[in-house]
């Protein structure tokens, strides 16, 4: 089915199945929101979606644009979870979403509309979102007072739950007292959230009644010890377009920045940083696999095709398939890998990955 696909991703619908059980897991009776923003994290929203709605009590979007994709497909609740602009309120309203509130100016404005219900950001150090938290009791107080605003959850962001473990458990003992102090001045049934993938693994003792579980259902870990547990969903993979016999000293793309030190045969791949493979890859000794080996990727990567050393590869033709993320025999070039050598986070490298790269559930 993908013969003819110049560059794609295959996504593992059992692997995204399998992450969510692994978050239900080790956050008990809480409910799991499904964090499927930015295409779910470049892996396909609407595919995504399907595989988890089945574990999922709700999913969590960046915007209104990804809200209303998912709505005609799914009644599960849907958090926006970045500011609405002005000119989206209405249609948040309307369309039942759960928009994201830091002020009290936002509620009073998603309440002129009609009647809402909103998710209260509270700032706890990520600085970003959310009300300070010397004024989130005040504000809370005000937001929820308004006639037509309905409280669905109180939240937070951890900056720096998967390198600072200090901070990140000082910051749960605050954020608790927040919602203490909040349930107390207003009691209501609204419910907490706060966990995201890297608390879910290593902070899960407090779930609150939300955990909003991202790129661990993707099969990526923040923290590298917890990696064993997640099964990777992705492999993306692109195909030889050409081979040729490079002499000694040829040059090899943009910039001259690499010259055969030999006879080389050199393979050009389908793919490029349109694709979203980093360019930053160029020069940085990163490898692809070809027949379940390791090739080098020469010079710097062009807009739409790439080269790579195949001189090592019996009997390689134009055609083949070529692994840039993922296994293949027994070799595996995982997403962190790539990271590391791009210098940049697996979030990036996944939720860079191109339109026109096609994704294949499996």
């Amino acid at each position: 089915m993908t013969q003819n696909y110049r560059c794609w991703t295959e996504i593992d619908r059992g692997a995204l199945r399998h992450n969510a059980k692994v978050v239900r897991g080790r956050i008990g009776s809480a409910e799991m929101l499904a964090v499927v923003k930015a295409n779910a994290y470049g892996h396909g929203l609407m595919g995504c979606a399907e595989a988890l709605a089945d574990d999922a009590q709700l999913f969590g979007v960046a915007n209104l644009e990804e809200a209303l994709a998912l709505r005609d497909k799914f009644k599960h609740p849907i958090i926006i979870l970045g500011p609405a602009i002005p000119d989206e309120r209405s249609e948040i309203v309307e369309r039942g979403f759960i928009p994201t509130v830091s002020t009290f100016d936002e509620a009073e404005a998603f309440a002129r509309i009609g009647r809402a219900s909103i998710n209260f950001k509270v700032d706890t150090g990520m600085g970003r979102m959310g009300a300070v938290e010397s004024e989130a009791v005040e504000i809370f107080k005000r937001a929820a007072a308004l006639p037509k605003i309905d409280i669905h959850s109180i939240s937070t962001h951890m900056p720096v739950s998967d390198v600072d473990a200090d901070y990140t458990r000082d910051e749960l003992v605050r954020f608790r007292k927040i919602v203490e102090q909040l349930r107390a001045a207003m009691p209501g049934n609204y419910k907490a959230h706060v966990l995201q993938s890297a608390g879910t693994l290593a902070f899960n003792e407090t779930p609150f009644e939300i955990v909003r579980a991202g790129i661990m259902l993707y099969g990526i870990s923040p923290i590298p010890e917890f990696q064993n547990l997640l099964k990777p969903a992705m492999r993306w993979k692109t195909r030889i377009g050409l081979i040729r016999e490079m002499p000694k000293g040829s040059s090899i793309s943009y910039g001259r920045t690499f010259i055969t030190p030999r006879k080389m045969r050199v393979a050009t791949l389908t793919c490029g940083y349109a694709d979203g493979y980093p360019r930053h890859l160029s020069n940085r000794n990163a490898d692809v696999l070809v027949r379940g080996k390791r090739c080098p990727l020469l010079g710097r990567v062009t807009m739409d095709l790439m080269m790579i050393d195949v001189s090592h590869v019996d009997d390689v033709d134009v055609g083949e398939e070529v692994v840039l993320m993922g296994q293949q025999g027994n070799e595996d070039i995982c997403c962190t890998e790539l990271g590391e050598k791009a210098g940049t986070i697996t979030w990036e490298i996944t939720t860079r990955i191109g339109a026109r790269v096609r994704r294949v559930f499996v």
